[in-house]
């Protein structure tokens, strides 16, 4: 069975490369979701890459993943810093999560040292730029085939 991951992006993700390169780097989403897909093909999974700047749109994806996907990887930006909606979505559906930041969110503002998502994932990557993603579907693999 090929497992499916959905990969989820927050807010302003769709500006990398753009924004802040200094911060998040110069890949662009496009790149990164590029990247995602042949790491998933290695894998042997299925990856579904998305983003919005809609809270309500995230958290509407995530309830219904519980149908379709075997885990989740989300760097829900600025949302993961607050919103318990999120948090409270990723919680119902109960899939493996692994929470991705491509900065290290604990070296920057202190209102972004903490993160909701961080409550419902099995672990959380920061400070990595855009290989960050590729770890996280390294260990949601795992984490799927030994389930």
């Amino acid at each position: 069975m090929t497992h499916k991951i959905l990969i989820l992006n927050g807010p302003n993700l769709n500006m990398l490369g753009e924004r802040e390169p200094e911060i998040y780097g110069g890949d662009s989403l496009e790149a990164i979701g590029v990247a995602c897909q042949h790491r998933g093909q290695t894998l042997g999974m299925s990856v579904d890459f998305r983003q919005s700047n809609d809270e309500g749109e995230l958290v509407t994806w995530i309830q219904s993943a519980a149908e379709d996907f075997s885990g989740i990887v989300v760097n829900g930006g600025a949302y993961s810093h607050t919103s318990i909606a999120i948090l409270d979505a990723l919680r119902a559906v109960g899939l493996p999560t692994i929470e991705v930041h491509l900065s290290n969110i604990y070296r920057r503002e202190s209102y972004r040292n903490h993160s909701y998502i961080s409550q419902a994932a099995l672990g959380v990557i920061c400070g990595l730029g855009a290989q960050g993603y590729l770890l996280a579907l390294d260990a949601l693999a795992r984490i799927v085939e030994e389930e």
